[in-house]
């Protein structure tokens, strides 16, 4: 029982993670209608810069998260400003082809700045734990978590009550209503992608006391972050912050009571069936919200 109890929370402390990249990501493909296949590339550039902030200055992981978040904030910015924006109106392969060559290029740019060595952050608090019992909480991965949900909070209370917020919103509805209305579509673009590009920023840094940077670490969790998306519902919050729990839950049982190398298999066998028999996702939109991006 001890052992089923560690399993679990050692899974959604991780699930809160992939929640938070998975929200960056869904917010991009649910108001932006793109499937940003850089948004690891993202990740991997926020962790190098946290680490730099940190080797150079001396700057804790998590005291620089608002900066690193900012500056993720402004290069998403930049990447829909010079890349995005003058391709929205082409077909859905252009954007694929945009995105993957964006992703390729950020992972040599990093290949040929740091190498392909591993580096990380040695803090005090590392491999500090919480007893609760005989169960053992990681702090670093319990800080992620809990940074996570209050994002979520904060995220939903933002789209819901504000006046940009509702914006968002209606972009995401319905475009050319939204213009109709005066609501400044390009501008509200701009927001969204930066936005999400802040989200996985943040996220970056949460993972530096936790994970090593190198160059391709985008990739490892980009792919779980595409499952949580279908998974929970393509441009809904509250369903990418569930479904990221329940892929981390998932994983961790799988790698303890099935095998460390096929946890991943099974959660892409999650992923195939709900593509198969509910392809709007478990928290969907609504009827065809699983073409969000492809047209």
């Amino acid at each position: 029982m001890t052992q089923f109890a560690q399993v679990v929370i050692s899974g959604i402390l991780v699930g809160g993670i992939y929640a938070l990249i998975s929200m960056g990501l869904n917010l991009i493909l649910g108001v932006v209608r793109i499937i940003n296949f850089a948004h690891g590339e993202f990740l991997m550039i926020a962790m190098y810069i946290s680490f730099l902030l940190y080797s150079t200055w001396g700057l804790d992981p998590y005291v620089s998260a608002p900066v690193v978040a900012l500056a993720l904030f402004a290069f998403g910015w930049l990447v829909h400003r010079v890349i995005i924006q003058p391709i929205l109106d082409t077909s859905a392969t252009v954007k694929i082809f945009a995105t993957l060559g964006l992703s390729i290029t950020l992972q040599n740019f990093a290949l040929m700045m740091w190498n392909a060595d591993y580096r990380t952050v040695q803090t005090a608090y590392q491999t500090t734990v919480i007893r609760m019992g005989e169960v053992a909480v990681s702090v670093p991965r319990l800080i992620a978590f809990l940074v996570a949900v209050l994002i979520s909070l904060g995220l939903f209370l933002f789209l819901k009550y504000t006046l940009t917020g509702k914006a968002i919103r209606a972009v995401a509805m319905e475009k050319r209503a939204a213009a109709l209305a005066g609501i400044p579509v390009k501008r509200i673009y701009l927001l969204a992608f930066g936005i999400g590009s802040g989200l996985v920023g943040l996220a970056g840094s949460l993972l530096m006391p936790i994970y090593y940077v190198f160059p391709t670490v985008g990739t490892l969790f980009v792919l779980t972050a595409f499952v949580v998306v279908v998974l929970g519902g393509m441009g809904s919050m509250f369903g990418a912050f569930l479904g990221g729990l329940l892929i981390g839950l998932v994983e961790a049982l799988a790698g303890v009571w099935i095998s460390p190398g096929l946890k991943e298999a099974v959660y892409f066998a999650i992923f195939i069936l709900v593509l198969l028999f509910r392809p709007s996702g478990l928290f969907s939109l609504g009827k065809g919200s699983e073409e969000v991006g492809l047209k």
